[in-house]
């Protein structure tokens, strides 16, 4: 092959990709770009959420926090009609608190709190095998303004209407508390 062939060659395949080349994992732009599976093991995609306010809640059934179901719900049936979507989310990394399986907190949270906001799979929330929800809201690169790892069950991560984190809220922070419920009226008021 002569040189200016090999030239050619070599200039066109600009893009090739090569055995060794690894695909890249899409930066997602939002919490609001995953899919998740529910309490009953559907899929859902986060983003049928998109344009409104959403609040992620890592829950447990046997935690001192776990009477924040209470006003979970009251936050969800006070604010849903506005736009806000409460989104449970069971995680067992904080003292063995949540144990059961995905029925057993279902029947838990629908018997014990009357729980009817949308609760997802049991889950990773902290660790190097967190699932790809909490590696963006917990993430450096993701989310410099709210990084850090998870603390306990019961904290809550605010995402406004944009799809962007704007809160951040430690597990005593209580959900019908006046700094909670006024950040999520800003939210739902924002344009």
């Amino acid at each position: 092959m002569k040189l200016s062939a090999m030239l050619f060659a070599l200039a066109t395949c600009v893009g090739c990709v090569y055995a060794d080349d690894k695909p890249k994992e899409p930066k997602l732009a939002s919490p609001l770009d995953y899919k998740m599976k529910d309490i009953n093991d559907k899929e859902v995609d986060l983003a049928q959420y998109k344009g409104k306010v959403v609040l992620f809640v890592n829950v447990a059934s046997q935690c001192g926090y776990t009477t924040q179901y209470k006003g979970l719900q009251e936050l969800s049936e006070a604010y849903k009609d506005k736009g806000l979507v409460v989104i449970g989310v069971p995680a067992n990394e904080f003292g063995k608190q949540e144990p059961g399986t995905n029925a057993d907190i279902a029947k838990f949270c629908s018997t014990k709190y009357n729980v009817t906001f949308p609760m997802m799979a049991k889950v990773v929330v902290k660790g190097a095998d967190k699932v790809p929800l909490y590696q963006y809201l917990t993430g450096k690169d993701s989310n410099p303004d709210y990084a850090g790892e998870v603390g306990w069950n019961f904290e809550k991560f605010l995402v406004g209407k944009a799809g962007k984190v704007v809160g951040r809220y430690k597990s005593g922070v209580e959900p019908m508390s006046d700094e909670l419920v006024g950040a999520i009226k800003k939210e739902l008021e924002a344009k």
